[in-house]
């Protein structure tokens, strides 16, 4: 099965320091551009409220990974690979003390494995 959300090894590597500094209990949600510019946040669990219209893409790195329903409307036809540079920006994410943030790279979805996906009942 393809996977709606990928991420690199240097992403990877982030998520494995945040959760060996704050633990396993930690999700991601990507903003829908507000405050963060539409970046994927790292968030300890209860920080930020999960909902029934937020949607789970996957998992990186062992960690959930959602976006809110609106905003998947326009990106269920790609696939997320989270990624990581080098950033001073202030951010809700808790990557931000490190100098670095997390960022989403897309690439539309090919026809068979959008084929696949509607098949299992995942857009």
């Amino acid at each position: 099965m393809v996977d709606r959300v990928t991420a690199t090894p240097a992403a990877l590597a982030l998520i494995a320091v945040l959760k060996q500094k704050h633990g396993p209990d930690l999700f991601f949600h990507q903003s829908g551009g507000c405050c963060e510019n539409s970046a994927p946040c790292c968030f300890l669990a209860g920080e930020l409220t999960i909902g029934p219209y937020d949607v789970h893409l996957g998992d990186i790195g062992g960690l959930p990974f959602y976006m809110s329903q609106t905003q998947y409307e326009y990106w269920k036809h790609t696939q997320l690979t989270i990624d990581v540079i080098d950033s001073q920006a202030d951010s809700f994410s808790l990557e931000s003390p490190t100098g670095k943030a997390f960022l989403t790279r897309s690439r539309l979805f090919t026809d068979a494995e959008w084929a696949e996906l509607q098949a299992a009942g995942l857009v």
